[in-house]
Parts: structure tokens; sequence; C-alpha cells
């Protein structure tokens, strides 16, 4: 009965539609090297910084922003890390791979925060939104990040762009909720307060809200960054440089000593940039 159920059943022809719309959309060739120029932009700019920077400046520039978030004695190995870490990585040969990596993870996390920080604060202000905008959120978190590096290269082609592009639909979602999350746990009686006294929305949203809700916010970008960390090895496979590329180069030639090598610079990389957005949120916290 089983068998026969099978061989009845109508397949729905969902490939063919999710084939044809993709194909729909590369007719809008001008739009998307719009955005392939305008986020190559952003890629090459940050890079041509990187690589002016002498190495020793670099790492002096790191020290002096993980200071300035937290300026107290207790947090000096934190420092002593960064500048072994560092240190680490030029020796083995991926000073350059790691600034490549540093591109696409900051590229990937400022258009996040651009995107996820308003769209969160929408939705928590319109349930419309909210529950429009959920299910998509649910299924980019769910979807398995290989399935959009298909699209990306149909639309955007081969090399960091694409990377980008597949790393911001991955690591997008925690930026959405937590900003979200943040606004709806504002105290009642705060905005009530704010309206007493003649608030505008915008007023309120910008001295009282965004304020109280800044530490759950800062989580979600924190976990959006580690996301697109996530991404850089399999963003490799379309032909984004750095240590990703250095791994996916790794297992293709079956040479464990290197894969580990680039894999603990990432390592290092993603402590370093947790720390630093995590000290930020601290210092924050201890200010206010």
């Amino acid at each position: 009965m089983a068998n026969l159920f099978t061989l009845n059943m109508t397949q729905i022809p969902l490939a063919d539609w999710i084939n044809k719309f993709v194909n729909w959309l590369t007719q809008f060739v001008g739009f998307f090297n719009g955005i392939t120029n305008f986020i190559g932009g952003i890629v090459n700019g940050f890079q041509a910084i990187f690589d002016i920077l002498p190495i020793w400046l670099f790492i002096i520039i790191v020290l002096g922003i993980t200071y300035w978030a937290l300026h107290d004695s207790k947090h000096w190995g934190l420092m002593l890390f960064e500048i072994l870490g560092l240190l680490l990585i030029w020796n083995q040969g991926y000073w350059r791979d790691m600034t490549q990596t540093l591109t696409l993870v900051l590229t990937s996390s400022l258009i996040i925060v651009i995107i996820g920080i308003p769209l969160g604060i929408w939705m928590a202000k319109s349930h419309t939104v909210h529950l429009i905008v959920k299910p998509i959120l649910d299924f980019m978190q769910t979807m398995p990040a290989f399935v959009y590096l298909i699209p990306a290269v149909s639309l955007f082609g081969i090399g960091m762009v694409p990377g980008v592009i597949a790393s911001v639909i991955f690591s997008l979602p925690p930026v959405v909720r937590m900003t979200d999350l943040g606004i709806q746990q504002v105290p009642a009686d705060l905005v009530e307060a704010a309206d007493s006294f003649g608030s505008t929305g915008w007023q309120k949203l910008i001295k009282v809200e965004l304020p109280i809700a800044k530490s759950t916010l800062m989580s979600g970008v924190n976990q959006g960054m580690m996301l697109a960390l996530s991404m850089v090895v399999i963003a490799s496979m379309i032909g984004a440089t750095g240590l990703g590329a250095q791994v996916y180069f790794a297992v293709g030639r079956n040479n464990a000593g290197s894969g580990f090598a680039a894999g603990i610079a990432i390592v290092i990389l993603a402590i370093i940039l947790d720390r630093i957005t995590q000290a930020f949120n601290k210092s924050k916290k201890s200010s206010d």
C-alpha cells in the first residue's frame, strides 16, 4: 500500500519553482551590480586600511581599543593574549589572510547592524511586522548555510561580495531578534513617564528605549559577528579569501598541519573580536 501511494503521489515541482525564481532575479543585472559595487567598495576600503597599517601599529591599535573599553588592571591578561595571538598569526605567515577574514567579518557586521537594528525596532513597534518578519528569521536561521551560497553565486558571482552576502543572511537574525527583545523589555512605567512628559516617539526611542535596551542589543551584535566569522570557511568555497580559504585548501590537500594552524588563527581572531565587543557592552553598562 505504501509503494502504491508513493507511485500515485504527484511531486510538487518545488525545485523548478525556485530555479525559475532565481533565473527571474538574474534579469535585474544592474541592481545586483550596484549592490556588488557598494559592498565591494566597503570591502576594498577596509582591506586598504589594513594593508597600509604596519603590523606593529595594527597590534597597538587593537590593544588601545581593548584598554579603552576595559580600562582596569584585571584585564591585562586579555591584552597579553592579543599580543601573543597576533604575533603567532604573523609568525605563521597568515597575517594578510587574517586581515582579509577581518574585512569580511567587519563588512558583514556593519551591514547587519545597519539593517538589523532598525528592523528589530520596527518589529518591536509593529505587531504586523513582527508576525511577518519572525517566520522569515526562523527560515534564515534554520536553513543550512551552504544553501545560501547557490543564489549568492548566481546573483553576485564569486569572490568576497557573495561571501559577505551569505554571511549577512546567516548572521542577521540574532541582531534583529535581540533588538526586538531589548525594546520590548523596556519597563512600561518608564515608557509611560516619557509619554507623560510629552516626549515624541523619536525622543522616547533615542533617550529611553535604546539606552535601556543597549545591553541586549549589543549581545545581538556580538552573536551576529561570531556567526559571520563562522561563515569564513564556507564562504571560501565561492571565492572569499582569508583564513577560511587556507582551511579549505588544507582540507583539499589533506594537510592537517596547515588546516589546524589556520584554524587556530581563526580561533584567536574570534576570541579577540568576542572579548572586545563584550568589553564595550560591559563598559557601557558600568558607565550607566
